[in-house]
Formats: C-alpha cells, structure tokens, sequence
C-alpha cells in the first residue's frame, strides 16, 4: 500500500495528490460551517464598533462570498504543495502554462476578497442607512450612499492594481508613476467630471438643499431624490426623471423653494374707468377683508395706479409654509371670491365691455 502511494505520478506521489484532495474537498463541504464562524468572529469586531447590529442580516450577506475566499484560498495552497509537471509545462503565446495557471489562480483569490470586501461595506452602509433614518434630516441618508459608493470604487481600484503586481509581475511603483503622467492628462480631457465630483463635496458639506427639497434650478422645478458623485436627480412636476451636473447645481441659481417661510400670492386688477372712487375704496377694503384667512399671515390691498384705460388694484399676500396644493387651493378660494364680490359691486374689469363709435359722416357722391 505504501508502495502505490509513494508512486510517482507527472512528478508527484500519489499521497501528496491524496492530500490535496482531501483538503480541497474538506473545505468544500464544510465551506458554509467555516465560513459562518469566521462570519460571527467578524461579526463580533465588527459589533465593538456599532451596537445592537442585526447578526443574521450579517451573516447571510458575508458567508456565501467569504465560504468562496475560503475555497479558493486553501485551493491554491493546497495546489502549490504540488509540482507542476514538466511533461505539461508547454508554452502559450510566449508564456508557460505554470505561469498562466498562477496567474490565473491569484486573479480569482484577489477579485474573492474583493468582493468579501464590498460585501463587508454593503453591510456597513446598510447599518448606517437605518441609523440615518432615525433622523429628520435625509443629508445623511444620502451621504452614506455617497461614501459607500466613493470607497466601493477605492477598492476596485486597488483591487485593480494588486491584479498588476501579484498576477502580472507589475511594477506598482512605475505604474503609479506612469498613472499621474496619464492621471494628468486625463484630467485635461475630463475636466467637466472632476469639476462634479468637487461639486458633488460642495453641495454635501455646504448643504444648499438636502435629499427630498422641492427646488428650481436652471427653469427645472421639482424634488430631489438623489445626490451622485457626478450629478443630481430631480423629480419634477411633470413626474419626468431629470439628471442636472452637480457642477450646474452649485453654479446656478438654485432656488430652494422647501426652505420659503411663507409662500406669495399676487392679485393684479384692472377696473374698468367706468367705476366711481367710492366704489374703488369700497372694493379695497372688502378684499383686505377677504385676506383675512386663517392660512394668510399677511397682505396688502391699495390702488396701485391710474391708467389710460384703467385703475389698477394690487394685492399682495403671504402663506404660512405648506404643500403646493394646499397653496393652490388657497388662491383659488381668494380670486373666487374676489370674482364674486366684483360680481356684486357691478365692478366691470377694464375692457370687458367695449363701445365703438364713429364720428362725422360720409359724404357720397
């Protein structure tokens, strides 16, 4: 029995590949129990720094992607105890199968952790995500998303780059060279993004408006429902899906219409010349009268001008903070009656009844 495995076979015994197959498939049938423990010793450091966290939610979005890394990882030790067989070691395109197969190997280990990785700050953003909820303000709900996002594409970035050094033998350092001599001339040609991506910072730290604010930029009027890295989602009136550049957002004039203290009504009259003094007088103070609703906090009624071919009565009045609807409801109860009161005072609007006459006569021949 020891003599058949002491054999060799393409340069190895066959207890070493009896080994390596017990450990592989050791792992691989286990993977789920391994990989929970790992999950809950995880869970634990990760428990030290915020309280009270969910442990299934965690363990259910970390074991299958850790159960991986852990495969491929004892994989590839357990493979590398091996010799590789001169017999098979031919060449590719310049390049020995040995190398490829290497190569290939550490690319699946490093893109397994990477994706443990984004795993673990999924997990992270969604335990700050329901702390964020637990308060009014939804700035920070949005730059939780922002910085999961901005570290999401940190580490694919050094995931990128450890692929370069550990799978291709790069020089990371002549790599980083080279990329600031590219980076700069990149920068040139995406000037436009990277003006966003600050825009994106300036509007998180400065706060011109905050994730669900009803605001009117650049003839766009409607709610925000999302802050990107490079734009900004707006949801208008018209129920259409608006992207606007964060840089446009910061340089225009944005009007954040959530933040009024009280929302404007405007009343522009033209009184025929037909009505007398005392019934202008009289229309003036029974439209104050009128303003004094409970959901106008104030006004202002007065004969603004006399025209050519009208007198002119304008009113201005103030709301207390409320929803759009709410504040056409109220201006439509205000001109009703205005209307109606018009109606009674036999108050015509200038022009609405016109009088052609002609002077002279036509002599005929």
């Amino acid at each position: 029995m020891n003599d058949l495995l002491e054999r060799i076979w393409l340069g190895n015994s066959i207890r070493s590949y009896l080994i390596v197959a017990v450990v592989i498939f050791f792992v691989l049938v286990f993977k789920r129990y391994i990989s929970r423990y790992f999950a809950g010793l995880l869970f634990q450091l990760v428990n030290r720094i915020w309280k009270n966290l969910d442990r299934s939610s965690f363990v259910s979005l970390v074991v299958k992607p850790l159960g991986m890394f852990l495969l491929i990882l004892v994989s590839i030790v357990a493979l590398h105890k091996l010799r590789f067989p001169e017999e098979l070691n031919g060449e590719l395109y310049g390049y020995s199968i040995n190398s490829i197969l290497h190569s290939t190997g550490t690319i699946i280990l490093i893109v397994s952790f990477i994706r443990l990785l984004l795993r673990i700050i999924t997990f992270i953003s969604l335990i700050l995500e329901r702390k964020a909820d637990q308060t009014p303000d939804q700035t920070d709900n949005q730059l939780v998303v922002f910085f999961r996002d901005f570290f999401k594409v940190v580490i694919a970035i050094i995931g990128v780059l450890m692929v370069l050094k550990f799978a291709f033998g790069f020089d990371i350092s002549s790599v980083l060279t080279g990329l600031s001599i590219v980076g700069a001339a990149i920068a040139l040609a995406l000037r436009e993004s990277l003006e966003n991506l600050i825009a994106s910072f300036i509007i998180f730290f400065d706060k011109p408006f905050t994730l669900g604010d009803l605001v009117k930029v650049q003839n766009i009027t409607g709610n925000v429902e999302k802050i990107g890295l490079r734009s900004t989602r707006i949801r208008t009136d018209n129920k259409t899906y608006v992207t606007v550049p964060n840089k446009q957002m910061v340089d225009s004039i944005l009007d954040n219409l959530t933040l009024r203290t009280q929302l404007k009504g405007e009343l522009r009259l033209q009184i025929g010349l037909s009505a007398s003094s005392s019934q202008l007088q009289n229309l003036v103070s029974r439209i104050r009268k009128i303003l004094e609703h409970e959901k106008i906090e104030s006004a202002t009624v007065s004969l603004n001008d006399i025209a050519v071919n009208a007198f002119l009565v304008n009113a201005d009045y103030f709301t207390s903070p409320m929803t759009h609807r709410e504040y056409l409801a109220v201006k439509e109860e205000v001109n009703l009656q205005v209307l109606k009161l018009m109606e009674e005072m036999k108050i015509e609007i200038a022009g609405a009844s016109t009088d052609i006459r002609i002077d002279g006569a036509i002599n005929a021949k």
